[in-house]
């Protein structure tokens, strides 16, 4: 069995940290929670947790500093900085400080538990899945890679079978366009490509069938796979 992930939470927002300490709980993660720069490092340091999401400006101690000192200190896991500052500059001096990802304040709690879950993805951290990766009669087996429709193999490309994956996980949430670019083909810019509506119709011609019409678009907004009612 699995252990769950543990994130530390150091963020000096009360009501923020509520809300996104919430959020991830829900999710199945283990969190841990600092205020401050000089507690969150030393939960850091002591808990090891598999994941860091750690505010910039902090009280006692800036983010960035706690980051650089936890990496001189060996730690070697995942952090991402979250953080009002969107300039170029800010972004390259936090990547030098040895962060693993960048969010910018304000940021939505699905963009947040997208951006976690494909950190860990990308890690190649064992995820204790309390979900299934199914939605209706679609089933993800992620060991060998098939998937199947009411227990019939259905041949995906490796770029559809991402794509279905990570709606899956996140079934019933809508999920912008921009966040699948950035989660199934790594484009993190604002782009008006319209590949994810292409791959969507593929999806769709390959799975929507018997009855089941769960890939939903949300004008404006994005896609959504819901389960059958």
């Amino acid at each position: 069995m699995q252990k769950k992930i543990t994130i530390a939470l150091v963020e000096d927002d009360e009501n923020l940290r509520f809300l996104v300490s919430h959020r991830l709980k829900a999710e199945g993660y283990e969190v841990l929670e600092a205020a401050d720069g000089k507690q969150g490092e030393a939960l850091i340091a002591s808990s090891q947790p598999d994941i860091v999401l750690l505010d910039w400006m902090l009280p006692e101690k800036q983010g960035i500093d706690v980051c650089k000192d936890l990496r001189k200190a060996g730690f070697d896991k995942l952090i991402i900085m979250m953080t009002a500052k969107a300039q170029e500059v800010d972004k390259i001096d936090a990547y030098g400080s040895g962060i693993s990802d960048y969010v910018t304040k304000p940021f939505g709690l699905e963009e947040l538990l997208l951006r976690v879950k494909a950190i860990l993805r990308r890690a190649n951290v064992a995820i204790a899945k309390g979900a299934d990766v199914s939605c209706g009669p679609i089933i993800i087996d992620e060991d060998s890679h098939t998937v199947k429709f009411s227990g019939e193999l259905v041949e995906l490309s490796p770029t559809e079978f991402r794509l279905l994956q990570v709606l899956i996980e996140n079934k019933n949430r809508v999920l912008s366009k921009g966040l699948l670019l950035d989660e199934v083909w790594g484009i993190t810019f604002e782009s008006e490509s319209t590949v994810a509506d292409t791959y969507i119709s593929y999806l769709r011609k390959k799975l929507h069938r018997d009855g089941f019409e769960g890939i939903k678009t949300v004008r404006g907004v994005g896609f959504v796979i819901q389960d059958p009612k």
